[in-house]
């Protein structure tokens, strides 16, 4: 049993190495190195709030490093957060709500009903400026970018 559940973990963590090592050039060591160790490196959370702006600052990040990002929701609105150009450029490795682990093949938004608060694991692949904004908004506040190098 043991054996199967480790030959379905290498066949799933090959493809990934390989894409990596195609588009950004990295090794799959490099690659691994932050999911196998737990070694993500924590940014700064972003607030979703009504009166509160969603970042402090633009995030620079480097393509083929393991982060994790804390979105927190104040309560004060039913509000979301979308970016699918920077979600489609980003390999997402797992998002935690309530201690649930849910490992998406994808994602387009995450939308909060009350407080809470979501975290998520990834991987910066493509390099390139992207926005994350509160749909519907257009205020520089109300939006996050992520600079990927």
């Amino acid at each position: 049993m043991r054996n199967t559940t480790t030959l379905k973990i290498h066949r799933q963590l090959v493809p990934i190495a390989i894409l990596l090592i195609g588009i950004c050039g990295i090794g799959p060591v490099q690659a691994a190195a932050g999911l196998f160790s737990g070694g993500a490196t924590a940014l700064q959370p972003l607030t979703l709030s009504v009166v509160t702006p969603l970042a402090k600052a633009p995030y620079d990040l480097e393509s083929g490093k393991y982060y994790k990002i804390d979105i927190v929701c104040d309560g004060s609105g039913e509000l979301a957060i979308g970016g699918a150009e920077f979600f489609r450029n980003i390999w997402i490795d797992e998002v935690i709500i309530n201690d649930i682990e849910i490992r998406p093949l994808g994602l387009n938004s995450l939308e909060f009903d009350d407080e809470g608060t979501a975290t998520i694991k990834f991987i910066a692949i493509r390099p390139g400026k992207f926005v994350v904004r509160i749909p519907g908004t257009t205020g520089e506040s109300q939006q996050a970018i992520f600079n990927i190098r």
